[in-house]
């Protein structure tokens, strides 16, 4: 009996420490993903071509792709609880300074420095999630804690575009920081590291085995294949994301406050996305969460071909269902993915994975939406640009099919429980 009670209090514990992991994935998405529902106001204060909008989540991910490893080699060796605060504090202050510059390039850096602690929490937080709950109510857990990006993200869409409206991006996103900064301090001092996690801590002294480790989870195929296809769909959710207003404005015709409601209902979809396929890989597929990254590629190419032929004579409610659609499926993999990750490698090497996968998709950001905002520049038209994102999921599905060769070559081994 005290048994069960003791794993019955373990449980309710580690679901209060997923609502603070929640609420501070919430907050830092809030604030680290505010740059695509303020694009349109930020490019005309600096007047920024198309490709240049491109270029502001791309640079949010190279500080991500910069910052993964190491992030992820910290939340290893000093767990969950230590890493939360710095990686609240760096982004606050790196998103004040960007209300402060008024130089493109200016801004760019300080949205790398960012992102390099936008990277971070993903390890963190992870980890947290890695050893509070078991395997089998894992990717449920995940999904809800993944699901603190698109709901920060449509929070952004939601307050800070009509905030902008009315006090300008720079106060508003200002606001915003300090917001940040303070339940930064809240979620830091409340959120503790479960037992197993302070006790199985990366014990590496020094580079050799950090390199030894690092070679271990890249010479995993499995982690490698997987991470690519994250390339093409991070890419895919950053176009959607970061165009979407822009593309509603211009070639739908609606207005600026109608247009930021399609984001929000983009992020909505995607909020609930990452909750339903982790409930559902858990308890309709046995954990086999690999045909889950497939449904969510097909339908995001569908998308994409029905977004190429939206014209502002559609009707309304068509566009609707279409971008709830997109974002539930191109927004709401994130979870799947990154359990699927933690589960292919060893718990104390969980950070380290994350780190490495979320580096290696970082670069779809970095490459794909300046891409689309170029194709879009040159041809005149977002067609073209949705027609490229479609091709793109057709390459996604291919290499989603190398990885689950090589998962049955392996014999659906995995680290798990």
């Amino acid at each position: 009996m005290a048994s069960v009670n003791s794993k019955g209090q373990t449980l309710q514990t580690a679901w209060k420490m997923l609502i603070w992991l929640l609420v501070a994935q919430v907050m830092v998405s809030f604030v680290g993903r505010s740059l695509a529902p303020l694009t349109i106001l930020i490019g005309k204060d600096l007047s920024l071509s198309h490709t240049q909008i491109g270029l502001l989540p791309a640079a949010l991910f190279l500080g991500q792709s910069l910052a993964a490893i190491p992030s992820g080699l910290l939340a290893d060796r000093l767990g969950s609880k230590k890493q939360l605060f710095g990686t609240v504090f760096l982004l606050g202050i790196s998103f004040i300074l960007i209300t402060l510059t008024t130089h493109f390039y200016l801004l760019l850096f300080a949205v790398v420095v960012g992102g390099g602690a936008y990277a971070a929490m993903h390890p963190t937080t992870n980890r947290g999630i890695l050893y509070w709950f078991p395997q089998h109510s894992r990717g449920t857990a995940m999904g809800i804690k993944q699901m603190g990006i698109t709901a920060g993200s449509a929070l952004a869409a939601l307050l800070l575009l009509p905030a902008a409206k009315e006090i300008g991006w720079r106060p508003a996103l200002f606001i915003s920081c300090l917001v940040l900064l303070a339940v930064g301090a809240l979620v830091a001092y409340y959120y503790q590291d479960s037992a197993q996690s302070i006790t199985k801590k990366s014990t590496l002294s020094n580079k050799s085995e950090f390199w030894k480790d690092l070679r271990m989870v890249l010479n995993n195929r499995q982690v490698l294949l997987l991470s690519i296809s994250a390339m093409g769909l991070q890419g895919a959710q950053l176009c959607l994301t970061t165009y979407i207003i822009l593309f509603a404005f211009e070639k739908l015709e609606m207005t600026l406050v109608l247009a930021g409601l399609l984001l929000v209902l983009a992020e909505v979809g995607g909020s609930i996305g990452r909750v339903a396929w982790g409930a559902i890989s858990d308890r309709f597929f046995a954990g086999n969460r690999m045909i889950i990254m497939f449904f969510v590629t097909i339908l995001t190419g569908i998308c994409a071909i029905i977004f190429a032929m939206l014209l502002p004579a559609t009707p309304l409610l068509a566009v609707l269902i279409t971008v709830f659609i997109f974002g539930f499926s191109v927004s709401g993999y994130n979870g799947v993915w990154m359990t699927i990750i933690v589960e292919l490698v060893q718990k104390e090497k969980s950070g380290l994975a994350t780190g490495v996968t979320v580096t290696i998709s970082s670069w779809g950001v970095l490459i794909i939406p300046p891409l689309f905002g170029y194709i879009v520049d040159t041809s005149g038209t977002f067609t073209y640009g949705w027609l490229y994102v479609a091709v793109l999921m057709m390459v996604v599905v291919l290499v989603l099919k190398q990885t689950t060769s090589q998962q049955q070559m392996k014999g659906g081994d995995k680290h798990v429980d």
